[in-house]
């Protein structure tokens, strides 16, 4: 215990929302203090970082799409799991350091949230990338708790608080009750398969071949899950189908939610079977008109999507509500955990159990 608060005068506490698209860093005592994309850019065939290591984050999305041979932007995280364990490394690297600067003598100690559904090997590759980075301790913790508790749910209270955290890789469902998960579900379906299912739509019904930083754009321009009371449309610039040449078209809300319908489908069958199979006196509690935590919360990125609230409650029955800060719900819950450690630490994973 001495020599953990000894370390404390020398180092910091980070948490981690290790996220598909953006990685959110917070500081213990700080709050946010990162919100870059998850993404690198590297000389190609050699994994070596551009810029000096720099080529990370905001520097790197702006080359997604648009580089020469020799270089190549990677997002080392698909689907919420680690892809490139070594790009993943060299990219919590930079962020650690740049959160921490150069005047700390010893690396941190870390809480990194991750899909509820993780493997054992999925979560140890975490681990593994984490401690290479610089970490002197890595912590992991389940992301529905973590989304939960930044969305400000009474999870350790004897009633059932129902969390949806629609992230960029996954959708993590998770019925939480006196402060664990009692009943959850994992979907690798989320905000890049909203921008996988734009990007065929607008290919196959309207002959134009965008990237995934149109099609991004596009969903967070004029995309919706239910019909808006005054639909939108924008410009799109991409290449034509059949001539393979350079064009612009208009595509409008009313379209975007045609794209959309599968993979929010998708997402509404899972929380329906999640509901189903919890037990009776959870579900009771998520109907319960005394209870301020009733019906479903939403977190994380997809949550911003028009009217999806709206499009769950129809498909649920259930009030469903957006959480204050949808994207830093997860940030904010891992800073919760770095405030408690001693106390959370019986819901944590890490490599050897200590602290």
């Amino acid at each position: 215990m001495v020599t953990q608060r000894l370390l404390s005068w020398f180092s910091v506490d980070v948490g981690i929302d290790l996220g598909t698209c953006n990685t959110l860093v917070c500081v213990r005592g700080e709050g946010i203090v990162l919100n870059e994309p998850s993404v690198v850019a590297v000389r190609k065939g050699t994994n070596k970082v551009l810029n000096n290591g720099a080529a990370v984050g905001h520097a790197a999305k702006e080359m997604l799409g648009k580089t020469p041979g020799s270089i190549q932007a990677i997002r080392p995280l698909k689907d919420g799991v680690i892809t490139d364990f070594e790009i993943a490394e060299q990219m919590l690297k930079y962020f650690i350091q740049k959160v921490m600067g150069r005047a700390r003598l010893f690396g941190p100690r870390v809480v990194i949230a991750v899909p509820g559904g993780s493997t054992a090997v999925e979560k140890r590759a975490v681990l593994d990338s984490a401690e290479r980075a610089g970490a002197r301790k890595v912590f992991l913790l389940e992301e529905p708790m973590a989304a939960a508790i930044g969305a400000g749910l009474p999870v350790d209270e004897p009633t059932a608080s129902m969390i949806v955290d629609i992230g960029g890789g996954t959708t993590d469902i998770a019925i939480i009750s006196l402060g664990d998960i009692a009943k959850a579900s994992t979907l690798r379906v989320a905000g890049d398969a909203f921008d996988r299912a734009i990007i065929e739509y607008v290919e196959q019904q309207r002959g134009l071949t965008i990237g995934e930083q149109t099609a991004e754009s596009i969903k967070t321009r004029i995309g919706s899950a239910w019909p808006l009371e005054e639909e939108l449309a924008m410009n799109v610039r991409g290449r034509d189908v059949e001539t393979g040449l350079p064009k612009r078209i208009e595509v409008n809300s009313i379209e975007i939610r045609k794209a959309l319908e599968q993979p929010l489908d998708r997402i509404a069958k899972e929380v329906i079977k999640t509901l189903r199979e919890a037990d009776p006196e959870l579900a009771g509690d998520l109907v319960n008109p005394d209870l301020s935590n009733n019906g479903i919360t939403l977190a994380g990125g997809g949550a911003l999507l028009r009217g999806i609230d709206t499009f769950l409650a129809d498909r649920t029955t259930l009030t469903v509500k957006v959480a204050p800060d949808p994207l830093e719900c997860v940030a904010k819950g891992t800073e919760v955990y770095l405030e408690n450690l001693e106390q959370y630490k019986a819901t944590l994973e890490s490599a050897d159990g200590e602290f």
